[in-house]
């Protein structure tokens, strides 16, 4: 396992405050690339174990507040890499939990925040 630097060392080696560390963090543990692990700080994820479309999603809806707008389809496909039909799917899911809602013409925003799962 492969511990990425503290949040003080990723701050005083790149000049940068500690929210700008913890977002660039989160987006990258968004795309499956880091994880946390509970002791160790970040980790670098190990090769296959890329979180699943609905898992980035879900991580991204925790990081918005209620009422957010949230990333059209076309934005989710670019971001995961995924097919359009896999992220129609994980936003399905999220609306179908509450967690998002559609507004036609105006797109989607997020509703709830996520209930933690494991």
């Amino acid at each position: 396992m492969t511990s990425l630097p503290s949040e003080a060392q990723l701050m005083e080696r790149y000049g940068v405050g500690r929210s700008t560390v913890r977002r660039a963090l989160e987006s990258l543990a968004a795309k499956g690339l880091i994880r946390s692990q509970p002791g160790a700080g970040w980790v670098v994820a190990g090769s296959g174990s890329k979180a699943s479309v609905l898992d980035q999603l879900t991580a991204l809806a925790k990081r918005l507040d209620v009422g957010a707008e949230f990333p059209s389809e076309k934005e989710l496909t670019e971001t995961t890499g995924a097919a359009r039909g896999t992220v129609r799917r994980a936003l399905a899911q999220l609306e179908g939990a509450g967690v998002l809602e559609v507004r036609h013409g105006k797109g989607r925003r997020v509703r709830a925040l996520p209930a933690a799962h494991s």
